[in-house]
């Protein structure tokens, strides 16, 4: 068992989305507050998962976005717009990949349709 946990952990923290990140070490890297956090969490842009204690943790991904948001609030945009533009951000970033995929698809389907 204890030869798994090496590679189980290095698998880990390569994924985006493993909350390796407690609150105080997440706000420490955006060179934020724990509020701010939880600001952000209450206005819906990340969940943080909870570790068995009920601690927040966060993952890289979460942080990005999280970092994203401190940006924007520092620019004068306030917390609750901000979270909003960055959802808006994501949702159209995922349109525009989906509707990628269908143009490969319909090209592949219809290869004489191209000329």
């Amino acid at each position: 068992m204890a030869a798994d946990k090496p590679s189980t952990l290095s698998s880990n923290l390569d994924d985006d989305d493993y909350p390796a990140y407690t609150m105080g070490t997440a706000a420490d890297m955006l060179g934020t507050t724990p509020a701010f956090l939880r600001a952000i969490g209450e206005a819906r842009l990340i969940v943080p998962l909870r570790s068995e204690g009920g601690h927040r943790r966060y993952s890289r991904y979460q942080l990005r976005l999280a970092a994203r948001a401190r940006e924007l609030v520092d620019q004068g945009t306030s917390v609750e717009a901000a979270c909003r533009i960055i959802i808006l951000e994501d949702q159209l970033e995922e349109a525009k990949r989906i509707n990628e995929e269908l143009r490969r698809q319909g090209a592949s389907a219809h290869p004489s349709a191209e000329g």
